[in-house]
């Protein structure tokens, strides 16, 4: 993955210092934090907490060597839990001003077929498939070499998504949803893990650290 910053030689022989990041991913049930440097993992937690990041993701940065301090953030912008991309966003945006760190973000279903290409489970096209709620889940169709997203996401419900899908291997929290209605589907369940980080392209890993919600909200205002 490129740095995201100048590492231009300015005449020296010494080789630059690695680029620390920070990788936040908060998106889904799991809570998952990593250090790199480059695009090497220096450590990682990952824990499925289901609502519980509030509470566990700042304990799970201070685990991390030097309490996870870096240069850059990248942090998971969704789509998936509202709560979720929350408490990871207000985490990086907090982290980026005591640290004086970038951030920048990335998205969920990118995470998860970097992932999937990554163990081979799909050599050329995949889709991810991530719950989204009230019974739709978020889709989103990928090629490999390089990653590229082939589409743009959208929360379907699962008739919906099990016709996107077209015979693509799916991928994600949300395929049990498309297994219902065709269980002789290719799929293979999977969450977000932050190490992955490092598998995606930099078009992928520098979107702009706000929400990609992909429907409205839950809650609504009252109305007069």
């Amino acid at each position: 993955m490129s740095a995201c910053r100048d590492r231009r030689s300015t005449g020296s022989t010494r080789s630059p210092d690695p680029l620390r990041t920070l990788v936040i991913e908060t998106a889904t049930a799991a809570c998952s934090v990593a250090v790199m440097e480059d695009d090497r993992i220096l450590d990682f937690r990952h824990e499925v907490v289901g609502r519980g990041h509030a509470e566990r993701l700042v304990p799970m940065i201070a685990e991390l060597p030097d309490a996870g301090r870096a240069e850059r953030i990248l942090v998971d912008c969704g789509p998936g839990s509202f709560t979720g991309v929350r408490v990871g966003l207000a985490a990086a945006r907090g982290l980026a001003i005591g640290w004086g760190a970038q951030v920048f973000g990335f998205s969920s279903l990118a995470l998860v077929a970097a992932g999937a290409f990554d163990r081979r489970l799909s050599t050329d096209t995949l889709a991810g498939v991530l719950e989204g709620g009230h019974g739709e889940v978020f889709v989103q169709e990928f090629t490999a070499d390089p990653l590229t997203e082939a589409a743009p996401f959208a929360s379907l419900r699962p008739e919906a998504a099990l016709e996107r899908l077209a015979g693509r291997l799916a991928v994600g929290n949300g395929v049990h949803r498309l297994q219902a209605l065709d269980a002789g589907i290719a799929a293979a369940e999977a969450l977000p893990d932050a190490r992955d980080a490092r598998l995606l392209p930099a078009a992928l890993a520098s979107l702009a650290p706000r929400p990609l919600y992909g429907r409205a909200p839950d809650a609504k205002l009252p109305q007069p």
